[in-house]
């Protein structure tokens, strides 16, 4: 018999679970998600999350409180009667009262092989740690950070040149599947649940903005790694000099390149530059206000050559 759903979410990476959860016929009860947002040039227009867009297509309840802590928010959790609760990048903390607040709890689909990278930024850390392998997890939810016990898992390989974005994409139907696996052996009364072990755990904390300002005296590894891990958003970046003043460059693709110099420095004139130890060829370029376009065709546009530094 279909499992009576709620389903928390807000992010793209949310939308192909909910819809997958839909397509496998289960009912779901309501959708909780972030409320709008700002945005626009401006920051004037809210902007509903892409799950909050998603639901509305598919004709169902949203909800979007601003907190979960408060005894009306968790008396309307519970009066929706569910069986079980499935949290994809949801975004808010669950209070014990919406742990407990369905028949069989709430079930997490985490982009990481738990317990490592617990926390908010699991694809982007596994990249900037040079991970050759992450994966989709589902586990049961508990009151700490991703610390619940685990039910299925599925295995990715990180390749050498692979983005944050790529990754992303890669993990979000293995996720959607996942879960849906998830619901059918719950449903089945047949849903293994393992506890973490203590060993290993490391935690994916948020993204800041200070980190995505490349350091070329890194190892060339370290520099590569931020680069892919932090693509598209927020981008890591140095500055070049435009016509005698700075201008940020985002660096949005690289891959390693044989060659040693003094770091920051270009080693020839198809933006290989030198790091610490080794060197990074830069293979995608964004100028502020411009579009991401190969570093061939940036360097149409932009006088840089052998000896030029960027900072």
């Amino acid at each position: 018999m279909p499992l009576r759903v709620i389903f928390m979410g807000t992010p793209d990476f949310s939308v192909a679970t909910l819809r997958a959860i839909v397509e496998a016929g289960h009912e779901v009860a309501a959708v909780y998600t972030q409320p709008p947002r700002a945005a626009g040039r401006r920051g004037l227009e809210l902007t509903p999350s892409p799950v909050q867009r998603a639901a509305e297509h598919l004709g169902l309840q949203v909800r979007s409180p601003l907190s979960l802590k408060g005894e009306d928010e968790q008396a309307a959790f519970r009066a929706l009667d569910a069986d079980v609760a499935v949290v994809v990048a949801y975004g808010l903390l669950l209070p014990k009262a919406i742990l407990e607040g369905t028949r069989l709890g709430c079930y997490n689909g985490h982009a990481s092989l738990l317990p490592r990278w617990r926390g908010a930024a699991p694809i982007q850390r596994a990249i900037m740690a040079g991970d050759a392998e992450t994966g989709m997890m589902v586990m049961k939810m508990d009151i700490g950070l991703d610390t619940g016990p685990v039910a299925l898992t599925h295995k990715v390989e990180i390749g050498p040149d692979m983005t944050a974005a790529e990754l992303h994409d890669r993990l979000m139907p293995v996720g959607a599947r996942l879960m849906v696996e998830a619901l059918g052996r719950l449903e089945q009364g047949d849903l293994p649940l393992t506890p973490q072990p203590e060993d290993g755990a490391l935690y994916a904390r948020k993204i800041d903005k200070a980190e995505s300002r490349i350091d070329w005296t890194r190892p060339a590894g370290d520099v590569h790694n931020t680069i892919r891990g932090l693509s598209p958003f927020p981008g890591a970046w140095c500055e070049f000099d435009a016509g005698g003043k700075p201008e940020r460059l985002k660096l949005l693709r690289s891959t390693l390149a044989k060659g040693q110099g003094q770091p920051g420095f270009l080693l020839d004139d198809a933006l290989t530059v030198a790091c610490g130890e080794g060197a990074v060829r830069l293979g995608e370029v964004q100028r502020a206000g411009g579009k991401a376009v190969p570093a061939s065709e940036f360097l149409r546009g932009v006088k840089l050559a052998t000896g030029d530094r960027l900072l």
